[in-house]
């Protein structure tokens, strides 16, 4: 298992918390704007690949299977990068959460959603408790 210590998301090494000290201070808002403005920073330089790549590899193929292999690999790529925009746009918005200093508190029953939970999903608006009762109701509607 890894060491805390040595373990960063998307460069970004985790908070660690004191004891004692208040939820979301000013040091940890400073720490997950650094954290989510990395991961969109990492999000856009992808999304140029890609682009950069489609345009140096698109070929018209005479072989109908080449053209459709390449259609297909274009295809995947595109739904990736449609996702990692709706995760783009998600991060925006938690970014104006920390702007108007509403992060880190659960959209549902506003109580903390806590730094551990943030740390590996920094994009939560519910806290632990309220995320398992949405996913039981979705399964209970599926």
């Amino acid at each position: 298992m890894a060491n805390q210590a040595s373990f960063s998301l998307h460069g970004i090494a985790p908070y660690k918390e004191k004891k004692g000290e208040e939820y979301m201070n000013i040091k940890q808002r400073e720490h997950f704007t650094a954290l989510l403005q990395a991961w969109k920073k990492e999000l856009m330089e992808e999304v140029d690949r890609t682009v950069s790549h489609m345009r140096d590899e698109a070929s018209n193929f005479p072989d109908p299977a080449d053209r459709a292999t390449q259609e297909e690999e274009f295809s995947l790529e595109l739904r990736t990068r449609d996702r990692e925009r709706k995760l783009i746009k998600k991060i925006e918005s938690t970014l104006d959460l920390i702007e108007a200093d509403d992060y880190g508190y659960c959209e549902t029953c506003g109580v903390d959603i806590g730094i551990r939970r943030l740390e590996a999903r920094p994009t939560a608006t519910l806290c632990i408790d309220c995320k398992t009762l949405d996913e039981i109701k979705e399964r209970q509607m599926a």
